[in-house]
């Protein structure tokens, strides 16, 4: 199992846009075959930091994946979305495996 990490670069004034695309991933992603652990918009600190991860099994399967992505008509339109209005000013992605791991069960106090 990878994990894909990508680091966005957003426009600060279009949070609302790069949030209504993340929103569309979370539709399209696992439909297309990725484990989507979620899309992360800024909250605090950075206005220009976003995130968006996502589990696959290997990287064979993450192009199989991608080839059904831009075949989707959402994941099309998400594409076109962002080609428009232009909210993204980069985009950076690597492929990470979990080293932590098993992890101890969570305690609350």
């Amino acid at each position: 199992m990878i994990t894909c990490f990508i680091r966005y670069e957003i426009d600060p004034f279009k949070v609302s846009a790069f949030e209504e695309y993340a929103r569309n991933w979370g539709q399209a992603i696992p439909r297309c075959g990725a484990d989507l652990i979620g899309y992360y918009a800024p909250h605090e600190g950075s206005a220009t930091t976003a995130y968006g991860l996502y589990n696959i099994e290997s990287l064979s399967q993450y192009e199989t994946y991608r080839e059904r992505l831009r075949n989707d008509s959402m994941g099309r339109a998400n594409y076109e979305f962002a080609k428009r209005e232009q909210f993204i000013r980069r985009e950076d992605r690597i492929f990470l495996r979990l080293a932590s791991g098993p992890h101890a069960e969570l305690i609350k106090p």
